[in-house]
């Protein structure tokens, strides 16, 4: 009976060494499946010319005016126009945004004639601030809405309008628009804040099969 405390510390001892290796087995499989991940990208030339296209976009959007109004995530494929691309509580356009736009435009233009699986999705969000009055004045906001998601949708609509300006039919039909309101808030950001009014650009590549 004395050797009882000293059975039960040495199975507790032998279950925790069995779960530990199970832990670091898991942390394994999900390093290899993400490093797979990445080789597949690099060895996959319509990544590489993407990776490409966007390293160029970043380099004329530096150099255009404008480019406060737009950031660019390489390594998640995403272009963000930032509410100062759009007139207050409006989904016109600004003057001043339109040579930015122009260069993404170009780009994306050259991503889909290379790239003929590539998709574009173009995505309008909101703050959590809500529309307080009906607006209906479509000649002044390009747009009538009554909510964020109608807003949001507006906003992704004329972003995608102008850039398909030049575009066949069928590679325009490539470029679709979602409005999320203020459903998809940034991470770390109060949801009232103006940083949530943004209109996001993803550049996708389905897996090759």
């Amino acid at each position: 009976m004395k050797d009882k405390p000293s059975e039960w510390i040495a199975i507790s001892d032998l279950m925790a060494g069995v779960m530990a290796v199970v832990m670091l087995l898991l942390v394994i499989a999900v390093v290899q499946k993400q490093e797979m991940a990445r080789l597949a990208q690099v060895k996959d030339p319509r990544q590489q010319k993407l990776s490409q296209l966007l390293g160029e976009l970043s380099t004329s959007l530096s150099q255009s005016s404008g480019k406060d109004m737009v950031t660019l995530d390489t390594a998640a494929k995403k272009i963000t126009l930032r509410d100062g691309i759009f007139n207050r509580g409006s989904a016109c356009i600004t003057t001043a945004s339109q040579p930015a736009l122009e260069n993404i435009r170009r780009k994306l233009t050259s991503f889909l004639h290379d790239i003929p699986e590539g998709q574009v999705y173009v995505e309008g969000h909101t703050d959590s601030r809500p529309v307080t009055r009906p607006v209906t004045d479509f000649s002044t906001y390009c747009t009538v809405y009554d909510d964020n998601y109608t807003l949001s949708a507006a906003r992704a609509r004329e972003a995608r309008k102008l850039l398909t300006s030049d575009l066949q039919k069928t590679d325009a039909k490539r470029i679709v628009v979602a409005g999320f309101g203020d459903s998809q808030p940034l991470a770390g950001i109060p949801p009232e804040d103006a940083r949530q009014r943004r209109v996001e650009i993803r550049l996708v590549i389905p897996e090759a099969e």
